[in-house]
């Protein structure tokens, strides 16, 4: 059966084919001439998002405070400002709280914001349980100067624990890392021999909090700061004591758990129920277990032989 449009005589079957082939068409034109510019337009932003990360991610991790040399630091307890001029040229910038007849030193890693301006005030929390306070700037923070690296951060961190080891001991020196700081603590404490290494609010690695948000990144290559605390721990001697709070969302609880299940035979952690990640010193049972640690030999002795213990188990 044939059909006649405008004098065209077309079969049905004829018909029926061109129905067929007009779909195949357009979807061969769609392939050819659509999707190569949507694909190359996509993995440009993608490649534009990488190099953005890649050069910026200073911007993303660390909010500092910069402050000029001649700022005077005001304080209620004793203190002096402490200077380290390093090989290549950076400086670094501290605090260093004394009290009278100090049972050791606190060297406190702190985070990724402002300056010792005011995390200074976090000394009272350690002077008060008869332990000298020492803490610095990161480069880029407060006065201290120079390019910032992960090498860096642990170098300049190395430099100052000699300068202290020389003055107190190493069996007196307590590392404390606080949250970005507990990756750069437990990396002086994998080289060294402290008394013991504290961990407030840590990550499983900074690496792995990372990947929670740039899953979509290949940040094997991108991520310029890996801080890996889980690696460390395989090479730490002294007892670790991790304190997390149970409703941290910066760095949640189970990171800590992963640190202690990962090395059982050296890690105690003690959970504050309730706290986030900026107000465990909000807590009672914060400052009771802090004191414990610094001034009650039974009750870390205890603790160690609990270590011991799990260690030998297995």
């Amino acid at each position: 059966m044939k059909l006649c449009l405008s004098g065209v005589f077309i079969s049905l079957s004829d018909f029926g084919k061109s129905r067929k082939i007009l779909p195949s068409i357009r979807q061969n034109w769609i392939m050819e001439n659509w999707i190569p510019p949507v694909l190359t337009s996509a993995l440009m932003i993608y490649a534009g998002l990488c190099v953005v990360f890649y050069f910026f991610q200073d911007f993303f991790f660390f909010r500092p405070e910069i402050l000029p040399t001649s700022f005077q630091y005001k304080y209620p307890f004793p203190f002096e400002e402490v200077h380290f001029e390093m090989e290549d040229g950076g400086y670094i910038n501290g605090l260093h709280f004394r009290v009278p007849n100090a049972r050791g030193v606190v060297y406190y890693l702190k985070g990724n914001s402002k300056s010792v301006k005011g995390w200074g005030k976090f000394a009272r929390d350690f002077v008060g349980k008869g332990y000298d306070f020492f803490m610095v700037d990161y480069r880029g923070f407060g006065k201290s100067r120079g390019k910032r690296s992960e090498n860096t951060l642990y170098n300049d961190a190395q430099h100052v624990y000699k300068w202290l080891r020389n003055q107190y001991g190493e069996e007196n020196i307590v590392l404390y890392g606080r949250s970005l700081g507990s990756g750069v603590a437990a990396r002086l404490a994998s080289w060294n021999n402290p008394k013991m290494l504290i961990l407030d609010s840590p990550y499983y690695s900074f690496f792995h909090n990372i990947r929670r948000w740039g899953f979509w990144l290949p940040l094997r290559w991108l991520l310029r700061y890996q801080m890996r605390t889980d690696q460390f721990l395989k090479s730490i001697t002294c007892p670790v004591f991790v304190i997390h709070g149970t409703r941290d969302h910066i760095f949640p609880y189970r990171y800590s758990e992963r640190l202690r299940n990962l090395a059982p035979e050296k890690v105690i952690l003690f959970p504050v129920e309730g706290a986030g990640h900026n107000n465990l010193p909000d807590y009672p049972e914060f400052h009771d277990l802090i004191y414990d640690l610094l001034n009650d030999d039974d009750f870390v002795r205890e603790h160690a032989r609990k270590i011991g213990q799990e260690k030998i188990s297995n």
